[in-house]
This record gives C-alpha cells, sequence and structure tokens, in this order.
C-alpha cells in the first residue's frame, strides 16, 4: 500500500526534503504532496544584499513548483489547521488533505504587529525591515537618501531568522556610506537583546572586535518595548522596557518572529510561539510519531538558518524512511550549523559550529579548508558562491562534496588550547 506523505511549506526546508524523499521512495510507495500559501520562492541569505544595490528581486525568486522534482503534487493553499488526532491537513477552503507522515516546513513568520507603535506612520517611512523582500526594496531607496544622522539595526526579539544578519547589515552599511563618503555624518549603532554580539564567547568577542573595529556602537541587553516616530513618520525613539531610549533618523528593524499562524490553530501542534516541539537529534514532533518538523518551522536549540535546514535534511529523510518500514529512528543530528558572514569591502568570515561546539577559529571543513572566524576575501567568494549551491544543489536535495550533516572537528581549534566541546547545548537564539 502506497503511504501518504504531505509536507507543509516550499520553502528551503521543504522543497529539499520532498526532492530527497522523491528520489528515495519510488512513486508506487509513496506519494508527495507540498502545500504553500503562494508560489514564490524567496533566496532569504539574498535579501541582506537588496538595500545595498548588490541584488535584486528578479535575482533571488523563482517559482516554488518548479523546483520541486517530477513525481511530487503541488498544491497552491493556505493552510487552515491540522488535525493531528485524524491525520488531515485542513485548507483555507475546507479542502481536507490525509497523510500517513507529515513535515512541518513552513518556517518563521515576521510579527511587526507584536511591538508597540512599529508599524505605525513611519514603517516604511524611516523604519524597515529587510527580512522580506518588500522591506528590503523599500530600504534599498532609502538608504542612498541617508547622508547623516542616526541609523540604528534594531534586533526585537529572539528567536529570528539568520541571527547574524544583523551583523553583516552593519557591516555592509559601514562600507556602502564609506564608498559614499557620509560614513563620519553616520552615526551606526546596533541594538541587541542579546548581551554581547554573539551568544558564544569565542565568536561574539570576535565579531564585537569587528563591530568596534568599524565604528558601530553596540548597545546590548536591550528588549524592545515601544517604537514612537516623528512628525509624518520622519524618524523616531525606540524604548526599551528598561526605559532605555534609542533615538533614530532611519532604523533597519528586525522584528518578532513566530511560527505559522496555523500551527496555533492545530490542538497541540506546537508552544506558543507556533513553533514546532521536536526531538534535536530525530527532528520528529513530539505533537505525533507520524508528524516532523524541518528548519525554522521547529523549536530545537539550534540558529534558524539555511544551512541547518540543509543538515537536517539528510537526517530527515533516513529517519522518514526508518518510520515507514516501522525501525528505530536515527538520532543523529547533532545540530551542525555554519555561515558565511559579510563583513563589508569584499570580506566575509566564517563560522561552524553544532549543539556542543561553539564556533571556533581554525579552518573548514579541515584544516586545509578555509578560515574560521577569519575576514577573507575567500569566504566573500564562498558566500556569493553560495547562491548557486542553493538553487543547484541544496533545494534538489543534493548532498555538498565533502560537507555532511554532523560537523567536521578536525582543523578547529580553541585559543586556550582547551577542548573542542562545551557542556552547553547550543542556544536557540545563537
Amino acid at each position: 500500500m502506497s503511504s501518504r506523505i504531505v509536507i507543509l511549506g516550499a520553502g528551503t526546508g521543504g522543497t529539499l526534503i520532498a526532492n530527497r524523499l522523491r528520489r528515495s521512495l519510488p512513486a508506487d510507495r509513496a506519494s508527495i504532496t507540498v502545500i504553500d500559501r503562494d508560489d514564490r520562492h524567496v533566496y532569504q541569505p539574498g535579501l541582506l544584499f537588496v538595500p545595498f544595490g548588490l541584488a535584486h528581486a528578479d535575482d533571488i525568486v523563482r517559482p516554488r513548483s518548479r523546483q520541486l522534482h517530477d513525481g511530487i503534487d503541488w498544491v497552491e493553499s493556505a493552510v487552515e489547521r491540522v488535525e493531528t488526532a485524524r491525520d488531515a491537513v485542513v485548507l483555507a477552503d475546507g479542502r481536507e488533505v490525509p497523510y500517513d507522515v507529515l513535515i512541518v516546513a513552513t518556517g518563521a513568520e515576521l510579527a511587526p504587529e507584536e511591538t508597540e507603535g512599529l508599524t505605525g506612520a513611519g514603517w516604511g517611512v524611516s523604519a524597515f525591515t529587510f527580512y522580506d523582500l518588500p522591506g528590503a526594496s523599500a530600504l534599498a531607496e532609502a538608504l542612498p537618501l541617508l547622508d547623516g544622522g542616526r541609523l540604528v539595526v534594531n534586533i526585537v526579539d529572539m528567536p529570528i531568522k539568520c541571527p547574524v544578519a544583523p551583523l553583516e547589515f552593519c557591516f555592509l552599511a559601514d562600507w556602502f556610506l564609506r564608498e559614499r563618503g557620509v560614513r563620519d555624518a553616520v552615526e551606526l549603532t546596533l541594538v541587541t537583546p542579546l548581551d554581547g554580539a554573539f551568544t558564544k564567547p569565542v565568536a561574539s568577542a570576535a565579531l564585537g572586535g569587528l563591530l568596534e573595529e568599524k565604528g558601530v556602537r553596540l548597545v546590548t541587553e536591550f528588549n524592545t518595548g515601544e517604537v514612537a516616530y516623528g512628525a509624518g513618520g520622519r524618524g523616531g525613539t525606540i524604548t526599551g522596557y528598561d526605559g532605555r531610549e534609542q533615538p533614530f533618523d532611519l532604523a533597519a528593524v528586525i522584528p518578532a518572529h513566530g511560527g505559522a499562524g496555523y500551527v496555533l490553530r492545530s490542538p497541540g501542534l506546537g508552544d506558543a510561539l507556533g513553533f514546532v516541539p521536536a526531538d534535536p537529534a530525530t527532528l520528529q514532533s513530539k505533537a505525533a510519531p507520524n508528524v516532523f518538523a524541518i528548519g525554522d518551522a521547529s523549536d530545537l536549540p539550534v540558529s534558524k538558518a539555511g544551512s541547518v535546514t540543509h543538515f537536517e535534511g539528510e537526517v530527515l529523510a533516513g529517519n522518514v524512511l526508518r518510520f515507514l518500514e516501522g525501525r528505530p529512528l536515527d538520532a543523529s543530528y547533532d545540530g551542525h550549523a555554519n555561515c558565511f558572514i559579510e563583513t563589508g569591502f569584499s570580506k566575509a568570515l566564517l563560522i561552524d559550529f553544532n549543539y556542543d561546539t561553539e564556533p571556533l577559529p581554525g579552518r573548514f571543513p579541515g584544516p586545509a579548508g578555509l578560515p574560521l572566524l577569519k575576514e577573507s576575501r575567500l569566504n566573500h567568494l564562498g558566500k556569493l558562491m553560495f547562491q548557486w549551491f542553493y538553487w543547484h544543489t541544496l533545494l534538489p536535495g543534493r548532498d555538498i562534496p565533502g560537507i555532511g550533516a554532523h560537523m567536521p572537528t578536525a582543523g578547529k581549534h580553541r585559543p586556550d588550547g582547551g577542548p573542542q566541546t562545551s557542556t552547553q547545548k547550543e542556544d536557540p537564539t545563537a
């Protein structure tokens, strides 16, 4: 009897897991259906480059349906809820899609309305987000007009998608303003709820040092409570719950994030933020044994980043097969994550870490590889090349040669010469 696999979401996670499973499972053994509310797949790492004129919408948007392999059914529809007790997905128009295995891959959604005043008169006038395409495009029009004043990059709350992107924005803004000859006239500030530039000591020290070197002011442990705009929405003030204020002329805001709305409407599926609780090693949901989660949709204690989704996909594809065959699941996902951090002036640095090992200096994926926690042009080229890998390797569900799901330890070292691992699990805000 053919099994019914239903995947909610055709972003990074949903697309790559659908393609991996289609290659592993013949059509007479399983049907695979992917459901999403629209047919626009955005290469999200490219959003960072849009405000600086380094990328355009045409470069980073493609049809979702065209990224799926033949033999995968595509349904364009919003989801109303999931009925785990009945193994059914209820669509917005009332149709029901039954499943034997469900994979939740609907990512994280922006919730600017959760911050008092943020979506008021200045939203889209002097305060923007580069975490979606409309916001990034609008910011691309506003940034070239900034000749002086205060540019504030504000992380409202954690967790967020791509936690290093706010740092990258600061580095690129420094470059962009210097290229225009107005850097000395602009006060550039990163405002974060974290107690440093990053969550782990070694990386936080390295990234904090880069901010200082580039003249970026760092305001830590700032929990945004309210945004108030000036007349006509021109400029404003970000106020923290502790009463501290951050005035701005232009603000790049990373709003609060949550899971997809239907998760909150699905009994027992998600937590209070709409993320799906799942086993951090197997990706099996805690709501039901035949439900799994991948990527930003889960509550796993690891960064919400594309590389995480890619590494999860290898383990999850195997576990879906194991589940269908009645075999024990593979509990081997180790929280592996890595990302290039663009630092401006055609340079970038690279971090690689997992649940137990913080980002460390050294080389990746081995002693002769790319430099870790160190600016280089080679890393910048890696960042640029990743877009090609994304469309042609990651989304099709292929493996990247020499880079597996498990974090490599060769080539890494601690500055103090101590052990490579930490007893702490990776923070979900990392």
